[in-house]
């Protein structure tokens, strides 16, 4: 293979830069030419494309953000804007493709791949960690350390007034950054798409930990739940304590990426290009109990996200 497509697509997660650098280095290394594809598939399907070399991908390790730029694009949905995407591809000479998205990017992948015989790679770049067959995506670590930093500044001044804090994080509709925020800040309470929960019990919570000398808590919520306005409104009714919301929003997606994210960017970019040059396609690549792995990207995009409940657990016993 000698001549490889690359595109960034959907929402953009820190990382996707250094995993971008990756993929030029790399196939380069390999004496492949590498074309960027700007605005993702609606880049693609308008054949908006720029080669790529060494210096393209210089000084952008540590920036958050995606070089390429990224768009949603519906058009890709439809037999015409797929039959456009295979028609740039094939008059560039692009042998091969390197997806960077989520889940939705991924069958995108899966259809040039299944459908139109195009050797695609695909990259897990979301900060949600919603897809199941990796333990982790390029961009969660960095959002939820993000999370973290401001959950940190709200503990102090809802401490200071005795609040109850409210704060949504994103995630869509898997709870992880939730999850995993909750427990690395200390927050006394969860509330999940996973995991029924009771605002009546959640107010007992409280005050059994107001009980038990607790000055103030932390609610984190999932965004795929409810907003922390609505939430907090709900719960102000029920209670005499002061209640704050704030909503994240998206700095989640930005930001200078974490190492863990810019060793996963070195690591997945890498591994996506050795696949094409070998003639592979139609994989995805993703990390399992610490090791790099690819796999059938039919399969992938087919395995329902599970919810750790056992993390969730640990979360209860140890909040209050």
């Amino acid at each position: 293979m000698k001549r490889i497509g690359l595109l960034t697509s959907g929402g953009d997660a820190p990382g996707m830069n250094a995993a971008i650098r990756a993929v030029v280095r790399t196939a380069i290394y390999y004496g492949m030419e590498v074309f960027g594809v700007e605005r993702g598939y609606a880049g693609l399907i308008e054949g908006q494309l720029i080669p790529m070399e060494m210096r393209s991908v210089s000084n952008i390790v540590q920036c958050g953000g995606t070089r390429l730029r990224s768009a949603r694009c519906m058009e890709m949905l439809t037999k015409e804007g797929q039959e456009k995407a295979v028609e740039t591809i094939k008059k560039n000479g692009i042998e091969g493709l390197v997806v960077i998205g989520g889940d939705g990017s991924f069958r995108g992948a899966k259809i040039l791949s299944e459908q139109y015989g195009i050797p695609t790679i695909g990259i897990p770049g979301t900060i949600d960690n919603d897809l199941e067959y990796t333990d982790y995506t390029l961009g969660f670590d960095t959002a939820v350390n993000t999370c973290l930093d401001i959950i940190n500044k709200l503990r102090d001044t809802m401490t200071s007034h005795e609040r109850v804090s409210v704060v949504e994080v994103m995630g869509r509709h898997c709870g992880d950054i939730a999850l995993y925020s909750g427990i690395a800040s200390g927050a006394e309470i969860i509330v999940v798409p996973e995991i029924e929960f009771s605002i009546e019990d959640i107010v007992e919570r409280i005050k059994r930990s107001r009980a038990n000398g607790k000055h103030s808590n932390i609610i984190l919520i999932a965004e795929g739940v409810m907003s922390a306005e609505k939430f907090a409104t709900k719960l102000q009714e029920l209670t005499s304590y002061d209640v704050r919301p704030t909503c994240i929003g998206h700095v989640q997606r930005g930001g200078s990426p974490s190492m863990a994210d810019r060793m996963l960017a070195a690591q997945f970019g890498n591994r996506a290009v050795r696949l094409l040059k070998d003639g592979i396609g139609n994989r995805v690549v993703g990390i399992r109990d610490n090791k790099i792995i690819d796999m059938d990207i039919i399969e992938a995009v087919s395995m329902k996200k599970t919810f750790d409940r056992e993390l969730y657990e640990t979360l209860q016993m140890i909040s209050m």
